[in-house]
C-alpha cells in the first residue's frame, strides 16, 4: 500500500523559515502556524482566536485536505505547528506519526468519550489525532411526503424497504442518492452493515487495517466483509437503487428532493438544515436501519482531525502555548465557533451542542451512543467508489464485489512517476514581511506575466506554502496556490482600481473589516500600495502607485482579480460586498480555466515562477 507521495529528489535552498515556526517575534509574542482543511474555518474560530489569546501570533493558512500536502511540506521543513485535515484515517497519517506530539496524557483527550478517542489510539498507545465535531450522516427525508401516501417513518430496516416500495407504486422516487461521488458509495457501503462493522470482529480487523505497514498490507477479513457486501446488495435492490444514479452529483439529487420529487436521499444534517430553510418542507434525518430499531446507527465523521507538530516540544513555552490553543478550540465555545450553525454533535463529555430539529428522528441513536465512525483511508474511499458503482451497474454480486474489493486492496501499488513541469531555481520564502509576502508575490507575479496582463490582485489568500527550488510536478504547483483562488479577467479605469483596493483594505462604516487577519492583506503584481495599520486590527488605504508613481485614474488597465469572492462578501466572513459598479465589471468574467491551470499553464510559459516584488508598505 502507497502510504505517501515518494519524495521527488529536489535541490531547494534553506529558507528562513515560514511565519509561524519559530518561537517568537520580534514584539515578543508567541507564533503559531495553524493550517485549515478549509476556508470555513476562518467564519468565527479564527478571529476568536485572535482576541483569546493577543499575546500570539498566528498564521492561519488555508490549506489543502490530504495527508501527502502535509508531508510534502514536511520534505521542505515547514510543517506547521498545528494541522488540521478532514479525508483522514490512521492508515494515511501513519507516516507523519513520528513528527507529531503525543497526546494521549493531555487533559485534552480525558474529555473525549473513550470509544471514539480509541478510534485514533496508535497500536502502542499514543493518541496524535483529535477529531473535533461530528457531521452527522444518514437517510434524509421528506416527511411531508411520507404523511402525504400515509407511510409511517420507517423504525427498521424492513419498514423503509416498504416504504420504498409503496413510494414507487405511487410513481414517486422512494430512494435516490449521488453515487457519482466516492463518499456517496464509502458511507452507504459502511452504514448498511454498521452492527457488523462495530462488533468485535469488525473492530479487531479495523485496528489491524489502521496499524498496517507498507511491508504487511491488510486485506478483508471473511466474516464481517462479506455481510457488508450482502448487505449493500440488498440496500440497492430494495431502495430501487439504478445505474443511471452513478452519474449524479449530489445537486442534481439535492433539487429533486427539494422540490418535493423524492422521499429519501444520503445526506448530512447539515444538508437537512438548508432543506429546511429554503423550501419549508419537514424533512428529518434517518438513521441507517438496522433488523430491529436496537440496531439502528447513524454514520458521523468529524468535521477535521487535528494534530501538533512535534518540534513546538522544543520550545517550552511555545508548547503550553499552542496546548492552550487546542484546549480552546476543543472548547464548548471553541466547537459552536467552528461548526458556525452547522449541525453537529460532539465527541467530547463536557461540551453540550444543542441538537438540530433535522436530528429528531435520531435523537434515540443518540442517546445510545449508536453514532459510528466511518472508516475512510483515501484507497478505501477510492476503492468504494470503484466497487460500488460496478454493484449499482450489475456488473457485480456480493461474492465477486467481495473479491474485488479485497484484490485492490491488496494489491501492491506500482509507484507512478509524475511528469516534472518545470524545475525553479530560487526559493522565496513564504510569511508577510515589512513590503508583503515573498511566495504570494511570486504567484501573483507569474500569473500576470504569464497571461500578459498589465496588473493582479490577489484579495484574501493567494499561496500556501514557500516557492522552493527544486523540481514540481502539476501536483506540487497545484499546491502553491490556494484552494478556491478564482480567476477574473476584468477592464477597469485606475479610479476604480484604487475603489477596489480602498475596498479590500478599509474598514467599512458598519464595522466589516475586509482584513480579518494581517496574513491576509492583499498581494498586488505590477502596482504597490501603502496602507496605515489602525493598531486595532484595521487598516487604511494611503495610495496606490506603479513604479512608484501614482495610478493614472483615466487610463485602463487589463487586471487580474484572483481570490474566492465569498470569503470578502459573505456575512459568515467579512460582510463587505463590492461596491455594485464594480461588481457589475467583476461578474462574468471568470475564464474557462480551472483556477489551478490557470496558475499552472503561467508557469509552464515562463518556465520559471516570477520573481516576487515589494508590493506593499505598512506604515504604523
Amino acid at each position: 500500500m502507497k502510504k505517501r507521495i515518494l519524495s521527488m529528489v529536489l535541490v531547494f535552498a534553506m529558507l528562513i523559515g515560514m511565519s509561524g515556526c519559530t518561537g517568537s517575534n520580534k514584539n515578543g509574542k508567541i507564533k503559531i502556524s495553524l493550517y485549515m482543511w478549509d476556508k470555513n474555518m476562518t467564519r468565527q474560530l479564527t478571529p476568536w482566536l485572535e482576541e483569546q489569546f493577543p499575546d500570539i501570533e498566528f498564521t492561519f493558512v488555508a490549506g489543502y485536505n490530504t495527508m501527502d500536502y502535509y508531508s510534502y511540506l514536511n520534505d521542505h521543513g515547514e510543517l506547521p505547528d498545528i494541522i488540521t485535515c478532514r479525508r483522514f484515517s490512521l492508515n494515511d497519517a501513519a507516516h507523519l506519526s513520528d513528527l507529531l506530539l503525543d497526546l494521549s496524557e493531555t487533559e485534552l483527550v480525558g474529555s473525549f468519550y473513550e470509544n471514539y478517542i480509541e478510534n485514533n489510539r496508535e497500536t502502542n498507545g499514543t493518541i496524535r489525532w483529535l477529531p473535533m465535531c461530528a457531521k452527522v450522516d444518514g437517510l434524509m427525508a421528506n416527511k411531508d411526503l411520507f404523511d402525504k401516501y400515509n407511510i409511517p417513518l420507517p423504525t427498521n430496516y424492513e419498514e423503509f424497504a416498504a416504504a420504498m416500495k409503496v413510494f414507487e407504486e405511487n410513481g414517486v422516487i422512494g430512494f435516490m442518492s449521488d453515487f457519482k461521488a466516492d463518499y456517496t458509495n464509502l458511507e452507504i457501503m459502511q452504514g448498511s452493515a454498521i452492527p457488523e462493522l462495530k462488533s468485535l470482529e469488525g473492530t479487531m480487523w479495523r485496528a489491524e487495517y489502521e496499524s498496517e505497514t507498507e511491508d504487511g498490507q491488510v486485506g478483508l477479513d471473511d466474516k464481517v466483509w462479506p455481510v457488508v457486501f450482502e448487505k449493500f446488495a440488498q440496500f440497492i435492490k430494495d431502495a430501487n437503487v439504478t445505474p443511471e444514479m452513478t452519474n449524479l452529483g449530489f445537486n442534481e439529487v439535492a433539487e429533486k428532493f427539494n422540490n418535493g420529487e423524492l422521499a429519501v436521499m444520503r445526506a448530512t444534517a447539515n444538508d437537512c438544515v438548508l432543506s429546511r430553510q429554503r423550501t419549508g418542507q419537514n424533512a428529518v434525518m434517518l438513521p441507517y436501519f438496522g433488523e430491529t430499531s436496537e440496531d439502528n446507527w447513524i454514520l458521523t465523521y468529524p468535521i477535521l482531525q487535528t494534530a501538533v507538530n512535534k518540534k513546538v516540544s522544543e520550545n517550552k513555552k511555545k508548547e503550553e502555548a499552542v496546548m492552550k490553543v487546542l484546549e480552546a478550540i476543543f472548547s464548548e465555545e471553541g466547537q459552536r465557533r467552528l461548526a458556525t450553525g452547522t449541525a453537529v454533535l460532539s465527541y467530547n463529555k463536557n461540551v453540550n451542542i444543542e441538537l438540530s430539529d433535522s436530528l429528531s428522528e435520531v435523537k434515540e441513536c443518540i442517546e445510545k451512543n449508536h453514532m459510528y465512525m466511518r472508516l475512510a483511508s483515501t484507497e478505501i474511499f477510492s476503492i468504494s467508489n470503484t466497487v460500488g458503482q460496478k454493484m449499482i451497474k450489475g456488473e457485480l454480486g456480493p461474492k465477486e464485489a467481495y473479491e474485488e474489493f479485497n484484490k485492490l486492496l491488496t494489491t501492491p501499488k506500482s509507484a507512478k512517476e509524475e511528469e516534472i513541469l518545470l524545475t525553479q531555481e530560487t526559493a522565496y520564502e513564504y510569511g508577510l514581511g515589512e513590503h508583503g509576502n515573498p511566495a504570494a508575490s511570486s504567484v501573483l507575479n507569474t500569473m500576470r506575466e504569464g497571461t500578459d496582463q498589465d496588473l493582479a490582485i490577489g484579495f484574501w489568500s493567494t499561496a500556501t506554502t514557500s516557492v522552493y527550488a527544486g523540481k514540481y510536478t502539476y501536483q506540487q504547483l497545484k499546491w502553491l496556490l490556494t484552494l478556491k483562488a478564482y480567476t477574473n479577467e476584468c477592464e477597469y479605469t485606475g479610479k476604480e482600481i484604487i475603489r477596489l483596493m480602498e475596498w479590500l483594505i478599509n474598514v467599512k462604516e458598519d464595522g466589516s473589516n475586509p482584513i480579518r487577519h494581517y496574513n491576509d492583506i492583499p498581494t498586488t503584481s505590477g502596482m504597490e500600495y501603502t496602507i496605515k495599520n489602525n493598531g486595532d486590527g484595521t487598516y487604511t488605504l494611503e495610495n496606490v502607485t506603479i513604479n512608484g508613481q501614482p495610478i493614472d485614474e483615466n487610463k485602463i488597465y487589463n487586471i487580474l482579480l484572483v481570490g474566492e469572492y465569498d470569503c470578502i462578501v459573505s456575512e459568515v466572513y467579512c460582510n463587505c460586498p463590492m461596491p455594485e459598479d464594480l461588481y457589475a465589471k467583476y461578474i462574468g468574467h471568470e475564464t474557462e480555466v480551472k483556477y489551478y491551470d490557470y496558475f499552472i499553464n503561467a508557469a509552464k510559459k515562463l518556465g520559471q515562477l516570477s520573481a516576487p516584488t515589494d508590493y506593499v508598505t505598512i506604515n504604523k
